[in-house]
């Protein structure tokens, strides 16, 4: 049964075609105070939904600081992007309950999640269930969590690894190229492939930093795009505003529709 953070984000993705997350990690910033601020700035522009985390996880009492203090201000769900099983906070709507699927320890595939199920239960937390593959050049989180990385130019590998997740009855997939890649988002020709591959909703991380790009990205099929970086060295409301428009364009064009019924 879907959860209300799961239903609201199946909901925009019908109404809207594609949606904006903004990514927070709170060890990028130079004070938790600057990353809060950054959360508001986002919020203030339109995006759909925050995800507060990262790869190495920020955790216990600047965690729950965080995710307070964005809480105080936001309408829109806070939703945790946990590095480990540490990274988890009782004041989050929900978490991406992800399974690393390209990973070659079985650590990051279920052990992390085996760990982590009876605390995600006692705290309340929506768990989303989230298929997550890392695609060359994969970054921080390629390294810790030893992934063979999905190539470049075979845009195949990753379908066949999403459509896996979905068979697996994973209701969200994400592929991700890592934090601020010099190479840039995956390539479109992947994020077709994908696309055009799952029925569940399909979300594109890591490297996106132009509207333009996002827009395309969603045009190609994807339902939602993760901006962190880019928002961390800009986050003026009128930039954010620029990136929700740009999806909202790219999903008027979009042909993909999500199965409703997963």
């Amino acid at each position: 049964m879907r959860g209300k953070v799961e239903r609201y984000i199946v909901e925009r993705i019908v109404e809207n075609g594609g949606l904006l997350f903004g990514v927070i990690d709170p060890l990028d910033y130079r004070s938790l105070d600057d990353a809060v601020e950054t959360a508001k700035r986002v919020y203030e522009g339109g995006a759909d939904l925050i995800l507060v985390g990262g790869s190495i996880g920020v955790q216990g009492e600047p965690l729950d600081y965080v995710v307070k203090e964005i809480k105080g201000f936001v309408d829109i769900p806070v939703v945790l992007f946990p590095g480990n099983v540490g990274t988890i906070t009782r004041y989050a709507d929900a978490l991406y309950f992800m399974s690393l699927l390209n990973s070659r320890n079985p650590y990051w595939i279920t052990r992390a999640q085996m760990q982590s199920a009876f605390v995600v239960k006692k705290f309340g937390l929506e768990a989303l269930p989230v298929g997550y593959i890392v695609v060359e050049p994969g970054g921080t989180v390629g390294y810790v969590g030893e992934a063979d990385l999905i190539p470049r130019d075979r845009p195949k590998l990753a379908s066949a690894y999403a459509l896996a997740g979905q068979f697996m009855g994973f209701r969200f997939i994400v592929t991700d190229a890592g934090s601020n890649p010099k190479e840039g988002h995956i390539p479109l020709e992947m994020v077709r492939e994908v696309a055009n591959t799952i029925e569940v909703p399909y979300i594109v991380a890591g490297g996106v930093r132009k509207p333009e790009e996002a827009e395309k990205i969603i045009e190609c099929g994807a339902d939602a795009v993760q901006i962190g970086t880019a928002f961390e060295i800009d986050s003026a409301v009128d930039r954010v505003k620029r990136f929700v428009k740009a999806v909202r364009e790219g999903g008027k064009r979009k042909n993909r529709k999500i199965s409703e019924e997963i």
